[in-house]
């Protein structure tokens, strides 16, 4: 036997009620119980439907959005049939089915072509937004942007104008307009700290605000806006997909900071929880997870990830590139990372990463004017966005082809920069390697003690991280400008300073006759004749160590 009507609706006051306190799971457990007795009627299957995204059941979701859609439409309410099947194209691309989300965001196009300008018309036109983002036709995602902001002013509705806000700091971003995009993104969160912008839109931002801060490697300002995201989260127990996405954003400094132990068990978390609802987050997580076991060693796997992170639509590289690297395949490592670059040409954020390694693969490669000239490119995209990140990938770039060149006087200069700039990051294994690199051009200086200390402080951080140092007994840079070996760039730093064929022997502790050998093999490299003419050449390159 049903319950009894009044319990029926006692059900539905409840349901309701938990829904607009954000108790999602009490919510769906009444509207179910409610709709065992008798079907609900279509605000309470909206509901019901929100309450299923929400938990995370998102075929369920996707079929009562579908329901509550054709309802609304057949009930003569298009602009609510629109928001629904706006609701369902979004699930849809979250979800990994591109088609049918565009099929639903034409259908909801339809519908309110003619209507009067509302709330449903802001979501279509941040969706609009979104894509021309993604084609970088910036100036249509500035319009959209206004548009949002003034129809949100005009129907007092904060979800318009914070994701307006939020558009137009996301093209001032793309436009390298980095302060100017700080405030509008930090303006938007504003609005939603405020308690203004519905849950859905409020998760939304925190988690875009945080990618936008990744995307120029803010990382500190990254981390501040995650713990927000985090604290927000706290009053909505049951955001699975909210979740799921701020760990698949937050991976990514676990991963900067070397805390790979515990960004290996939030991946897991993330692909676990939203295999169904975000296929770009489960991506990520992937790509993120084969990071961790690159970098501690562990190939096999991280190939793997690498691999699952590729089938579900992440470009595994640099990732893929520097694995192959490390086992010893480095042309198979050149045209990996070759290949990515060419394709996100366009596109500073995903450039950068690719950029860093191709001046490792290229310097392995024995490639160094690929390696210089990704590093320019690397320094125009820090000067371009001036983050404390960008720089310090940039420095660590610029000192290592510095390092390879056998200009060690610059090469110490950005070198130092760079460690010092991730070690205030908490950047750990790239300040390690920092540090190494550092340490050897003070070796290749004749500064013992110096060197020695980076070189301690490497392999501190190494142990650290719980990982071998892989440069231990590794060979060094080589490469140096005018062709000359390292041995004979020491030669020439040396007589540079002055030093006389005995001193500069003592000092490398080699013979005379080798000192005498190397000068007459620089002499004819650099197309001079006097020892004169060759330490000005020195001067010139960068080859004098510091006294």
């Amino acid at each position: 036997m049903g319950s009894p009507l009044p319990e029926r609706e006692a059900l539905l006051r409840q349901a309701r009620a938990a829904h607009r306190d954000h108790r999602y799971d009490a919510a769906y457990a009444a509207l179910r119980s409610a709709a065992d007795e008798a079907p609900l009627d279509v605000s309470d299957v909206h509901l019901l439907a929100d309450a299923a995204w929400w938990l995370g059941l998102m075929t369920e979701a996707l079929r009562l959005t579908e329901s509550a859609h054709r309802a609304f439409l057949d009930a003569g309410h298009v602009d609510r049939a629109a928001a629904h099947a706006l609701d369902l194209a979004g699930m849809l691309g979250m979800r990994g089915e591109p088609a049918l989300a565009s099929a639903w965001l034409g259908r909801a196009r339809a519908l309110l072509d003619g209507q009067p300008p509302g709330p449903a018309h802001g979501t279509l036109w941040y969706a609009d937004l979104s894509l021309a983002l993604g084609e970088e036709r910036l100036d249509e995602a500035d319009a959209l942007a206004e548009d949002l902001q003034r129809l949100g002013e005009q129907h007092d509705d904060q979800n318009c104008v914070a994701l307006g806000l939020l558009g137009a700091g996301l093209v001032a971003l793309q436009r390298a307009r980095v302060d100017t995009a700080y405030g509008l993104l930090e303006e938007a969160m504003l609005r939603v700290l405020g308690g203004g912008v519905a849950p859905e839109w409020a998760g939304h931002i925190h988690c875009t605000v945080v990618a936008a801060c990744l995307d120029v490697a803010d990382l500190n300002r990254a981390r501040q806006w995650s713990e927000a995201a985090y604290r927000w989260l706290a009053d909505f127990p049951d955001a699975v997909m909210f979740t799921g996405v701020c760990r698949a954003h937050n991976l990514a400094l676990l991963v900067t900071e070397g805390a790979w132990a515990a960004a290996d068990e939030e991946a897991a978390k993330v692909v676990e929880e939203l295999r169904e609802l975000n296929v770009e987050a489960v991506a990520e997580a992937e790509y993120q997870r084969g990071e961790c076991h690159r970098l501690r060693g562990d190939t096999a796997t991280a190939a793997e990830c690498f691999a699952r992170a590729a089938d579900s639509g992440r470009d595994p590289e640099p990732g893929r590139a520097l694995l192959l690297l490390a086992d010893g395949d480095r042309e198979a490592a050149w045209e990996a990372i070759r290949d990515a670059v060419v394709r996100e040409r366009a596109d500073p954020f995903r450039r950068v990463p690719l950029l860093r390694a191709e001046v490792e693969v290229a310097l392995a490669t024995g490639r160094g004017d690929a390696a210089r000239s990704a590093a320019r490119r690397l320094d125009a995209v820090a000067g371009a966005f001036g983050t404390a990140g960008l720089r310090a990938w940039a420095d660590l770039a610029d000192g290592t082809v510095a390092l390879a060149e056998a200009r060690f006087v610059e090469a110490e200069t950005a070198l130092a920069r760079a460690a010092a700039a991730f070690h205030r990051l908490h950047c750990w294994y790239d300040a390690a390697v920092a540090e190494h690199r550092l340490a050897e051009a003070h070796s290749r200086m004749n500064q013992p003690a110096l060197a020695d200390e980076h070189r301690q402080t490497a392999r501190g951080l190494f142990r650290r991280l719980g990982v071998p140092d892989p440069y231990e007994g590794s060979p060094r840079l080589s490469a140096a400008p005018g062709n000359l070996t390292p041995r004979e760039a020491e030669v020439l730093g040396l007589v540079a300073t002055g030093l006389g064929n005995r001193d500069a022997a003592l000092r490398l502790s080699i013979s005379e006759a080798t000192v005498r050998r190397h000068l007459a093999n620089i002499y004819a490299k650099l197309g001079v004749s006097s020892r004169t003419a060759a330490a000005a050449w020195a001067h010139r390159n960068g080859l004098v160590p510091r006294t």
